[in-house]
């Protein structure tokens, strides 16, 4: 456990938050931070399809209502919330619309929309898609739910209050923006991120097998992170 904090607290003084004091560098972090907000919802889904019955003829799930009701909950949010105007929509695509708003480059994340091709992801969050996906596609339910913990919705708060001060400090107009990431600080840190702890230790349980197996997929998520932005502070140097 040690190491996971480590590596969270390495995450949160991360040298690319230095850059987001200029709205350029902003919308360069964005134009790759687009791909995680997209893979986000795989992990999800993957938590969705394992622990809530999505098939028919429907039947009850093998775990408790209590955590179906949780994973539901977190989709519901994600899915199918409320912009700063009362109309539905999902975070991706708030995302996208604050990207537009800012002028950030929405042509790399709408072209993969329609090729779903892993080449047409930019260099820099190619590797970090990848592992994502696997995880979702492949990995144990456990792991599939430590890389959306430890890897997400712990991190999100920080990185995005950072973001907000700038965007309100240089007077920026971004209502969307703005909202999207106010929203994502109060319900990550509010009320997905205790959601997505729970279900977590409601998986692992006291199974010190299945509490390593989540301390790794922990570990690796915030380690592909680290180097998601790496690879977006490199590629704004050059």
């Amino acid at each position: 456990m040690q190491e996971i904090l480590l590596k969270q607290q390495l995450l949160t003084h991360h040298s690319v938050y230095g850059t987001f004091n200029k709205l350029e560098a902003i919308k360069h972090f964005m134009r790759f931070h687009v791909f995680a907000v997209w893979d986000f919802m795989s992990l999800l889904k993957s938590l969705q399809r394992e622990m809530t019955c999505v098939n028919v003829p429907w039947k009850p799930s093998q775990y408790p209502p209590e955590m179906v009701r949780l994973i539901n909950q977190i989709v519901l949010g994600e899915e199918s919330d409320l912009d700063q105007h009362g109309c539905a929509i999902s975070h991706f695509e708030l995302y996208l619309k604050a990207m537009e708003e800012v002028g950030a480059s929405t042509a790399e994340i709408k072209t993969f929309l329609k090729t779903l091709d892993l080449n047409d992801i930019p260099e820099g969050a190619r590797e970090f898609v990848k592992h994502n996906l696997n995880i979702a596609e492949h990995g144990h339910i456990v792991e599939v739910a430590a890389s959306f913990f430890y890897g997400r919705e712990k991190l999100i708060p920080e990185m995005f209050q950072t973001i907000v001060d700038t965007l309100k400090n240089e007077n920026v107009h971004a209502p969307t923006l703005i909202y999207y990431l106010e929203r994502h600080i109060e319900v990550d840190s509010g009320e997905h991120g205790p959601l997505a702890l729970k279900c977590l230790d409601y998986l692992t349980g006291e199974n010190e097998v299945l509490k390593q197996l989540a301390f790794k997929a922990g570990a690796d998520a915030l380690d592909m992170r680290h180097k998601l932005w790496d690879d977006v502070l490199n590629s704004l140097r050059l």
